[in-house]
């Protein structure tokens, strides 16, 4: 299973019927949208054409989700923390199913 699934199924046996959670899921650390660029490019051996531009009004210059709670309540850990891990498990699964999951019907 990946992260986010495990992470559902977790969150389903743990709330209460009728109660809402929010959880974050993610490994605590952040990557730039170049960093996430460069290891795509590195694990599909793919050039991704992109543009460099200045940051839009209100953007933040650090945005990173805390997955405090889901960790404490869920006892969830990421099983890919490091981003190259994170797109090579992606790009795995993108191979497998390039239609998505309905090609997989």
């Amino acid at each position: 299973m990946c992260d986010l699934s495990d992470a559902h199924i977790l969150a389903a046996g743990a709330i209460e019927p009728g109660r809402v959670k929010v959880y974050n899921l993610g490994n605590g650390e952040g990557f730039s949208v170049r960093q996430v660029i460069e290891t795509c490019c590195e694990v599909t051996d793919f050039d991704i054409p992109a543009r460099v531009a200045q940051r839009r009004p209100g953007d933040p210059d650090r945005l990173v989700a805390s997955s405090t709670r889901a960790v404490s309540e869920l006892s969830w850990q990421p099983k890919f923390p490091y981003l190259k891990e994170i797109v090579a498990h992606a790009w795995q699964w993108h191979r497998k199913h390039p239609h998505g999951y309905d090609g997989a019907k």
